[in-house]
Parts: structure tokens; C-alpha cells; sequence
């Protein structure tokens, strides 16, 4: 990597922190509980809106996992997603009315409140609809994970983005509030994957699963990119780039190979594929607040009047974080 580029990813940073600073000032709070923040304690963060329906579920399974605080910005709900968290003990929320897009699709939101709150903890930042595996998570809680990731040295953690999604079309998969979404969308991909390296940015490109081949078959390119790094020991100095796909500086971004192998890596299942996505559809395509003209969500409307069924016979059932493994999809590394 030349010197010119490495000095564009300088400036490219400092812009970024710029941005998340003035875009903080967007933020207005319903619920601020951050003085309850221990020095060690493992934090969330996440933008919404209109999730009402998923958000028990949600924080029942991240507090399990070993989440501490949740730091969530509402960006406009008016389904009682915001008067719902801000009930939460454990939960601090704030109120954005102005543009999800002009904020970089809430990254400048989000990047402001890990520079302020984040700095110096492990911090998993996700959507309301993804919820993170790991080697061992049904043994060992998320402090065994990052206590590890401390003692190696490593300051970030990858996962794929794993589209989960229910057999028969979408639109009649209904989910009762607190329910587990699994229950209802529990299968998955195993193959189809294409991978590339970034080599700017240094992290992988990861596209493919049921979302490619479902609703971007004519245009795979198109289709929505599944590599993401949720967990990152923040420092105050550290920005996302693009969602959670990249950060900077780039050496985050370099979670899937060592020298003496690959990587610790886990999945985050992507539990979109319910009936609630109709709603969701009509909602962003009115809004208009979604990457490249909500191209995405323009596929899924399609998809959705044209009953697309994700299901082939070809589909796995998801079991464990094991199975995935065994699949090529996560990898333990050198976590014994």
C-alpha cells in the first residue's frame, strides 16, 4: 500500500471522527443510564426503527451472551420501540429525527457514541435483527471470548453474515413478540459464497446465500455484502468505515488469517426473513433513507409481492455454532 493511499486513509479517518462528533449532535436522550458503565463491561450498540417486536427477544439474548449495557439510538420509531428500551435498567437510549442516510446509514451516530462511551471496552455493535455466535457461546459467555482476544492481542473479531430465512414464502411467517426468531427462520446456505480481498481496506468481500440468489440473481454483484466485524476493543481513535463490513485504521480489518493459520471467527444470523419484513419494506421504500436509492429493499418488495421462497431442498437446518463450524462457516482458530 503506497504512501498516498495510507495518507488518504489518514484524512479519511479524521473526516469520519469529524462527522460522528457534529452528527452527535443529533442525538437527544430519552434514557442516559452511561454513568452506570463499569470499567469492564461489555457493551452494545445499535440504531433501529420500528422494531418493537423483536427488541425482547433481543435483550434476553444479548444479556445471556453477557452484554452489560446497551446503547441504542431510535431513529424516529413510532412504534413504541423507544418508550420500550427506555424502560430497560440496563439500557440507555437517544432520539434521532433527522436523516438515517445523512448520517451514513447511522454510522456517524454510532461511531460518536463508541468514541464517547466505547473507548477502552469490548464493544459489539449490531442490528436488532443479527444475533452473534462464536466458538463455544453455548459453553462459555462473551467475557471468555474477549478475556482470550485480550491474551492474544487481538483487538477485533470478524463474523459472516449468515441470512436465516423461513421454509415457505416471507410474508407468511409471522413472529410473536419475545419470541425466538429462529424458531421460525432456522435455515440457512451452506455453500455459495464468493470471497475477495479489499485490498485498500484490507478486509474481506463477502456475497452470496439466499439473498443473492433470491432477490439479486440477475445482478450478483449487486447483491448485499456479508462480512462484518461486530466486536472491537475500541479506542477512542477508531472509526467504522462502511455499516460494519470495514473500519480504520485498517489493521481491524485483518480478522480471517495469521501466520500460523486462520483466525477465531464467528457468524451473525441475519433473522430478517420474517413477515415483519413487509411492513419494514413499505416503511423504507417511503423513506428513502437506504444505501444506492434502497436498491435492496426495492428487491425485497419484489420478492415479497412475488411470494419468493428462500427454501430449497438443498437448505440446512440450523442447529449450533458446532454445525457451522463443521461447514467451514466460523472457525474456532487456536481457541482451544
Amino acid at each position: 500500500m503506497g504512501i498516498l493511499t495510507s495518507y488518504r486513509l489518514r484524512l479519511m479517518r479524521r473526516r469520519w471522527k469529524i462527522r460522528a462528533r457534529l452528527k452527535g449532535r443529533e442525538l437527544q436522550p430519552l434514557a442516559d443510564r452511561t454513568d452506570q458503565i463499569s470499567r469492564n463491561a461489555i457493551l452494545l450498540f445499535a440504531t433501529l426503527r420500528n422494531e418493537k417486536p423483536r427488541l425482547a427477544y433481543f435483550l434476553k439474548y444479548y444479556r445471556a451472551l453477557g452484554v452489560e449495557h446497551f446503547l441504542i439510538v431510535d431513529n424516529g420509531s413510532d412504534d413504541g420501540s423507544a418508550e420500550y428500551l427506555a424502560q430497560q435498567p440496563d439500557t440507555s437510549v437517544w432520539r434521532a429525527e433527522a436523516s438515517y442516510k445523512a448520517s451514513r446509514f447511522g454510522m456517524d451516530w454510532m461511531n460518536g457514541l463508541l468514541r464517547r462511551y466505547g473507548h477502552g471496552h469490548w464493544a459489539l455493535t449490531v442490528d436488532v435483527d443479527e444475533f452473534f455466535l462464536y466458538p463455544h457461546c453455548d459453553t462459555r459467555p462473551l467475557r471468555a471470548l474477549t478475556d482470550w482476544l485480550d491474551d492474544a492481542g487481538l483487538r477485533s473479531f470478524g463474523t459472516l453474515l449468515l441470512d436465516v430465512y423461513p421454509k415457505g414464502p416471507v410474508g407468511d411467517q409471522p413472529c410473536l413478540e419475545g419470541q425466538n426468531p429462529l424458531e421460525i427462520a432456522g435455515w440457512f446456505d451452506s455453500g455459495n459464497y464468493a470471497i475477495t480481498r479489499n485490498h485498500r481496506f484490507r478486509n474481506l468481500w463477502i456475497q452470496g446465500g439466499p439473498r443473492a440468489r433470491g432477490y439479486f440473481a440477475d445482478k450478483p454483484r449487486a447483491a448485499p455484502a456479508l462480512n462484518k466485524i461486530p466486536l472491537v476493543k475500541w479506542h477512542r481513535s477508531f472509526v467504522y468505515v462502511s455499516s460494519t463490513h470495514m473500519l480504520l485504521p485498517r489493521g481491524l480489518n485483518l480478522t480471517y488469517d495469521t501466520l500460523g493459520g486462520e483466525k477465531a471467527s464467528g457468524c451473525l444470523l441475519h433473522t430478517k426473513f420474517l413477515a415483519t419484513l413487509s411492513d419494514k419494506v413499505r416503511d423504507e421504500m417511503a423513506r428513502g433513507q437506504h444505501y444506492a436509492e434502497s436498491r435492496e429493499y426495492q428487491a425485497y418488495a419484489v420478492g415479497i409481492a412475488d411470494r419468493t421462497d428462500l427454501w430449497t431442498k438443498w437448505s440446512e437446518r440450523f442447529i449450533n455454532w458446532r454445525q457451522l463450524e463443521i461447514m467451514g462457516l466460523m472457525s474456532k482458530g487456536n481457541w482451544a
